[in-house]
């Protein structure tokens, strides 16, 4: 079990357990009052209860295809104050419809392309881009967004070239753009991605995570204190 300052998570039968990059994710993402996000492979529930801790008046719509996982986030939602605007499908991105377009979609998608795979099953699916291309996560997330809306991901950081020039297809510009250090001495590692079918002001910076081991920067601390229960 994970705790968090107003929820917790059970993550026994998933695959891909709470990590800081869903954490980062799910409180760097930028809306202005949504009142539909999708949270797109959301294993745990992690992203999905962050949005519903931070955007009061918006439902959220989580997807995930692994079975167990989504049958423990569904468990993690209900157990939340916010069980009644979370809801949850065992479905693939490609097969997903909704009626109604959404403000704001996230996801920490799966993104090894060629990388060994492990003789788990579970963690390959969760972590390797067979089931979920970049090209059909920018492809279906384009069908699913508003006029207005935005996708926000996050990527290793060598991914962000090639998966901005896969937005520029479906006409999605890159607007916010977070590159994620573990600390001053190591090498980016993460790219926060944020998309629209608007242009605005392109906002650029860099994430330094720690100071020193289990030291937290004023920067990071300040994103994630609503969240993690010792900030």
């Amino acid at each position: 079990m994970f705790q968090f300052k107003q929820f917790s998570i059970a993550q026994d039968k998933c695959a891909m357990k709470v990590g800081t990059d869903g954490t980062l994710l799910g409180a760097w993402a930028k809306a202005n009052k949504p009142l539909q996000i999708l949270d797109i492979g959301t294993g745990t529930g992690l992203i999905a209860m962050m949005m519903a801790q931070r955007f009061e008046n918006a439902n959220i719509k989580a997807i995930e295809l692994d079975m167990d996982a989504s049958q423990q986030a569904f468990e993690n939602f209900q157990k939340t104050k916010w069980s009644n605007r979370l809801s949850l499908e065992y479905i693939s991105l490609q097969e997903f419809q909704h009626t109604a377009s959404f403000d704001l979609i996230v996801s920490n998608p799966p993104y090894f392309e060629n990388n060994l795979k492990t003789n788990d099953k579970q963690r390959t699916q969760a972590r390797h881009t067979d089931t979920l291309s970049f090209e059909s996560l920018i492809e279906c997330s384009a069908k699913l967004l508003s006029q207005k809306g935005s996708l926000a991901i996050i990527l290793p950081s060598i991914s962000k070239s090639k998966v901005e020039k896969i937005a520029k297809n479906y006409k999605l510009h890159l607007n916010r753009l977070c590159w994620v250090k573990g600390n001053d001495k190591t090498s980016i590692k993460r790219a926060l991605l944020q998309f629209s079918f608007r242009k605005y002001p392109f906002e650029e910076n860099i994430l330094i995570i720690e100071k020193k081991r289990h030291v937290y920067t004023d920067k990071y601390t300040q994103l994630c204190k609503d969240f993690y229960l010792n900030m």
